[in-house]
């Protein structure tokens, strides 16, 4: 594998933030290694680090691809050829040689192997330089966000080359095949890396929410086992005819640990998503950023990956990706306060300023997607128009609003790239409940899933005074009664759309698509309806025309070309890919 052929700890270690100069000759003018590794604290340091390296062609939160591949989505930007994720949102050009694909896997791999690195630091100086309890803690980090790197790994590519710290000193990278363990052998690989985190590691950490600590082990474990609970992860061999319950069991028992910890729910919806509450009792784990003004950096450490999500004519540099689908906006449509499950896009429908009507909505719509004629990210002073869409023709008018923060804190980095010191979630506390309530309804405790489901719609039906009066008259929003939860066929389709509403636009729908077995009939319904979408008499989506997902194939992304062929038959690719 090419990238295990560099020696780019020294870099690591002095800038914390970069794998990009590969050579196999010993770089002048930095850290020997051997000095390097002296210091096990500085290479837990730069592993964590990683984290944030990321990139809008290499984003670690995986917009691209568990939203753009999804109904939630649309791309957005200056047209279907700007970056190189169309085909993930129309799923039929798909093929294994977009560089954003290679780049991500690349980019994964080299926090393994800054993992791999601090690993072999700590067996050999942990205990010296850091004492026994802090070492062994050390370690269980590292292997919480190697887990972490490979989860996302197997989520997006499924065969994947297991590179451990063994591998590593043993310079066996470029004999490592992709095709050694099956699917489940590579989970059962992650959730021993999750175990290991989750039995060195306190409850609580004193950094502030930024290192891992049980509970988001405890987390990433459910969120494994839920994974798994559902299949294999092709849609032939997924969904309600092969789920383990005594996978549905273990994810209720690591959600356990979360709901007996600290974490809970923040009192207001909008709050989760603003920069001064980004480490709340809501943030499980987040991967962390700062303002310069935090860190006393030049530009503080920002959130690369949705820099390119800004609202046009917004903020100074706003590329105007990841635009809310109509799709997305109809989902919001309540009767009674209630989802429209049956007939929610029989009409496409969205709220405007000044004109109610008795069409009511999901007070969630107001924080998750940004819509002409109110204020953008609650801001008067700050009013979106037609105007703040780059290519409305193609894109339409919507912008997401989660992953900003409001117009007038400004911008972490300034220039001509926006960045923004906004938190990425890698679980937050209702995620989480949401995941519980999932495993709740399979092993039959129907009830207390909906008591879940509930304490959430709750949640949001008091989220609308604080940050969105404006739009008050157009929300209503109820508890499901429990005749909606006297079945398992019912509560799932509740939990699925909890799901959507609460969690959209944070890069996970396609995932839980293609967990359910759902994918090939809500993508391919979706693409039929979304190619008419019409705003004011503006018609836009036309190119989902072209668009269809083939079950069998597309559950999973292609192996990179550039991966595939880097050595030559040690990588096999995916089902139906070439």
């Amino acid at each position: 594998m090419k990238l295990f052929k560099i020696f780019a700890l020294s870099s690591a270690l002095v800038a914390l933030s970069s794998c990009d100069s590969f050579i196999d000759v010993p770089p002048t003018g930095v850290i020997d290694g051997d000095l390097a590794y002296s210091e096990p604290d500085k290479m837990v340091n730069a592993a964590y680090a990683s984290l944030g390296d990321c990139w809008y062609s290499y984003p670690f939160n995986l917009w691209p691809y568990g939203d753009l591949g999804s109904d939630d989505c649309l791309k957005g930007g200056g047209g279907t050829t700007d970056t190189g994720y169309h085909p993930m949102e129309i799923w039929s050009t798909l093929t294994s040689t977009p560089g954003e694909l290679d780049e991500l896997w690349y980019r994964l791999y080299c926090n393994i192997s800054r993992c791999n690195r601090a690993l072999v630091a700590l067996e050999q100086y942990g205990v010296e330089k850091l004492g026994e309890k802090t070492a062994a803690q050390r370690v269980g980090e590292v292997h919480f966000l190697r887990g972490h790197s490979y989860f996302k790994l197997v989520t997006m590519f499924r065969q994947i080359p297991w590179i451990d710290e063994e591998v590593f000193e043993n310079n066996l990278q470029e004999q490592t095949p992709n095709n050694e363990f099956t699917y489940e052998e590579l989970f059962g690989k992650v959730i021993r890396e999750f175990e290991l985190a989750y039995e060195a590691l306190p409850m609580e950490t004193e950094d502030g929410g930024g290192r891992a600590n049980k509970v988001a082990a405890a987390a990433y474990l459910a969120k494994c086992y839920l994974t798994l609970a559902w299949g294999d992860g092709y849609e032939k061999t997924d969904g309600v005819g092969f789920i383990k319950q005594d996978y549905m069991q273990k994810v209720i028992d690591y959600t356990d640990v979360v709901v007996n910890s600290r974490y809970g729910y923040l009192a207001d919806f909008g709050d989760i998503f603003l920069p001064e509450y980004k480490n709340s009792s809501e943030s499980v784990f987040a991967v962390q950023t700062s303002q310069y003004t935090e860190d006393n950096t030049r530009f503080g450490r920002a959130n690369w990956s949705n820099t390119l999500n800004g609202c046009w004519g917004m903020w100074s540099c706003g590329w105007d990706f990841h635009k809310p689908s109509q799709d997305l906006v109809n989902a919001y449509k309540t009767r009674n306060g209630l989802p429209m499950f049956d007939d929610y896009d029989r009409e496409d429908e969205y709220p405007v300023a000044g004109r109610v009507t008795d069409q009511k909505w999901d007070p969630r719509l107001f924080h998750t997607v940004g819509m002409p004629s109110f204020p953008y990210k609650y801001e008067s002073e700050y009013m979106m128009t037609t105007d703040n869409s780059r290519t409305p023709n193609t894109y339409g008018f919507y912008t997401s609003l989660k992953d900003v923060p409001q117009r007038s804190a400004g911008e972490t980095f300034e220039g001509s790239w926006q960045a923004f010191a906004m938190n990425d979630y890698v679980f937050r506390y209702t995620d989480v409940m949401l995941m519980r309530a999932e495993a709740l309804i399979e092993v039959g405790r129907l009830e207390d899933a909906r008591k879940i489901i509930n304490d959430i719609r709750d949640r949001a039906s008091k989220s609308v005074e604080k940050h969105i009066a404006y739009a008050k008259d157009f929300c209503q929003i109820a508890l499901y009664p429990a005749s909606d939860f006297d079945s398992k066929e019912k509560a799932r389709v509740r939990l699925r759309w909890e799901r959507r509403l609460e969690m959209a636009m944070e890069s996970s729908r396609y995932f839980d698509l293609r967990r359910w077995g759902i994918a090939s009939e809500v993508l391919n319904a979706y693409f039929a309806k979304e190619k008419d979408a019409v705003y004011e008499g503006v018609a836009y989506g036309q190119y989902y025309e072209d668009a269809h997902y083939t079950p069998g194939k597309n559950e999973f992304y292609p192996i990179p070309y550039n991966q595939l062929y880097y050595v030559p038959g040690l990588y096999v690719q995916n089902q139906g890919y070439y």
